[in-house]
């Protein structure tokens, strides 16, 4: 498959030490060459070797920059295509300038994700190695950055065309039955060789299924909603967990007007921290849209934070909250314990029912770690990952895997109720297409096109 050459910047914008235009393509060393010069002309250099010289504009001859250029040459790179990477000075205007001149000498501007594209397309990488490279760069805890490291290094890949290829030894002995169906004894060994071997699928597929409830959790993160009523201490949590004064924190009630969110580590669970407005009936046209949407956070939660007051007792207000989140995953929180107590803890445990309870104090910074092993136990029940288990992460792997649990379900359910084989067939080769789909084996243009357009520029 020949390509046109594609250029685009591969590095934040922004002022730093460091920029990468990145060309890749059949022209990309052509068109480098035709900015550079240096001891050598780049077409000459040895391949994956990085050459100091200075880019001009060929027009002008006006000298741009001072760079460092890596030459890479098909086939042992990542586009399995020439790619040229050119490292200059961070500020924006010289990085714009390089990419600008690249683009003048017969480069096209690269769309989001196209280089790692060109390594699907190429044969590479397949699709779920190219999606775990998007979750790689947008990992924010190292258990996160593990699981889509696996997937990079294709650990995912292996196992789903082990089953492919189980699938298709399944089919092969199939078509022995319908090409010879004169022999009794050869149907009734193919529908046993078939239950044996579809069983054995099966349960490598829900193994997978079993791992997907964490992975999603590490790829995507909890969406962690703080609630409880106004004043109780919910912004000085959200800024105890990040460690940085994001929230305002007053004595006022409704000092909170909207939702803020941050994305915070808790012992390698990534949490994706909301702190609502408290939730309370109030005149105030400004803080009322803030209570909306803290109803509206609070409705798709996968963890809730309910604060509240160890030295108020508890209030109407606290329990019609309760009763909104009862059937959540939920902490208690009893915050201010360095103040006089008044709050009824038993009283809370009736109204919570088996919600665990932890006991802080912002001022004093205690109950902080309780929490955090709190949380870590409730969604990983305190284990350690497994270095050797095969993570499911991503949300279209996992419909696809469950669409495939059901296939050879159907095909098992079937075979046991003696349906001709035949008809036991198409729900095999639906699996087997289903699995293709996770690692873009079976996969429509669009759907490459829509996945490749989430990842960055120059990526």
């Amino acid at each position: 498959m020949e390509f046109d050459t594609i250029t685009s910047i591969s590095t934040p914008m922004g002022e730093g030490a460091i920029a990468i235009v990145r060309l890749t393509g059949p022209d990309a060393i052509q068109i480098a060459d035709g900015l550079y010069k240096g001891k050598k002309a780049l077409s000459e250099v040895d391949s994956h070797t990085i050459n100091y010289g200075h880019i001009y504009d060929p027009e002008t001859d006006e000298l741009v920059e001072e760079v460092m250029i890596a030459i890479m040459r098909a086939p042992r790179t990542y586009t399995r295509e020439d790619v040229v990477e050119i490292n200059c000075h961070g500020g924006i205007m010289t990085v714009n300038r390089i990419l600008e001149l690249t683009l003048n000498q017969g480069a096209r501007l690269a769309e989001p994700g196209e280089f790692t594209k060109r390594a699907f397309l190429n044969g590479r990488i397949d699709l779920s190695q190219a999606e775990g490279i998007m979750d790689f760069i947008r990992s924010k805890t190292d258990r996160a950055s593990k699981v889509a490291m696996s997937q990079m290094d294709g650990r995912l890949s292996v196992l789903i065309k082990s089953l492919r290829q189980s699938i298709l030894e399944i089919l092969a002995q199939v078509e022995v039955n319908i090409d010879y169906p004169e022999y009794d004894d050869v149907e009734e060994a193919t529908t046993k060789f078939l239950l044996e071997e579809a069983q054995k699928i099966k349960h490598s597929i829900e193994s997978l299924l079993e791992t997907s409830h964490q992975g999603k959790i590490l790829r995507e993160g909890l969406s962690t909603v703080i609630v409880g009523k106004p004043n109780v201490g919910k912004s000085s949590m959200l800024n105890n967990l990040i460690q940085d004064n994001k929230a305002i924190v007053t004595e006022i009630a409704g000092t909170t007007r909207d939702v803020l969110e941050e994305y915070v580590n808790v012992r390698g669970v990534p949490l994706r921290l909301v702190d609502t407005a408290g939730i309370r009936e109030t005149e105030d046209i400004v803080e009322k849209i803030g209570v909306e949407r803290s109803r509206e956070a609070l409705s798709k939660a996968d963890l809730i934070l309910y604060v509240l007051n160890y030295n108020e007792p508890l209030t109407e207000e606290d329990y019609q909250l309760a009763n909104i989140i009862q059937s959540e995953d939920v902490i208690v929180i009893i915050n201010k314990t360095d103040l006089e107590q008044r709050l009824d803890i038993e009283a809370v445990k009736q109204m919570m029912g088996d919600a665990p309870i932890v006991e802080t104090s912002m001022v004093s910074q205690s109950g902080i770690d309780q929490l955090e092993e709190k949380i870590s136990a409730m969604f990983f029940s305190g284990q350690v990952m497994n270095q050797d288990m095969t993570y499911v992460s991503n949300a279209r792997h996992i419909s696809l895997l469950k669409d495939a649990r059901k296939s050879i379900d159907d095909a098992i359910s079937a075979a046991e109720m003696d349906v001709p084989i035949d008809m036991v067939q198409i729900d095999l080769i639906k699996t087997w297409e289903l699995l293709g789909e996770v690692i873009g084996e079976e996969v429509s243009d669009s759907l490459i096109d829509q996945l490749f357009s989430q990842f960055c520029l120059g990526k």
